[in-house]
């Protein structure tokens, strides 16, 4: 991640935090005023991003993955009942092979 994207990360929290609308020009005002040199598409692609997306899903998302949600989860369940109130995924169990020993091989070291 470069340097200017971290700052227009950061740009764009403090704004959200603050309850300000987050802005190509506010974005840019922060960077700006925090000596940080970036290259002027940033601020706009994060603007563009932040209009689109909720900042909050964005960092309470933060350590899930980046892989793409199930269609199920991803699309509104009907009658108004949340994806959260699905059927929870059941993780399978794998059994671990045993290590051999020496017993097993039919010596020991006292034989």
């Amino acid at each position: 991640m470069s340097i200017g994207e971290i700052a227009c990360t950061y740009a764009a929290l403090i704004l959200h935090d603050d309850g300000i609308s987050v802005t190509p020009e506010k974005i840019s005002t922060l960077v700006k005023a925090a000596k940080v040199e970036v290259e002027s598409y940033w601020p706009a692609l994060f603007a563009k991003l932040l209009e689109k997306r909720n900042v909050e899903d964005l960092t309470t998302n933060v350590g899930s993955g980046g892989g793409g949600a199930p269609a199920s989860a991803a699309a509104p369940a009907a009658g108004g009942a949340s994806a959260a109130a699905a059927a929870p995924v059941v993780e399978e169990k794998k059994e671990e092979p045993k290590e051999e020993s020496d017993d097993d091989m039919g010596f020991s070291l006292f034989d």
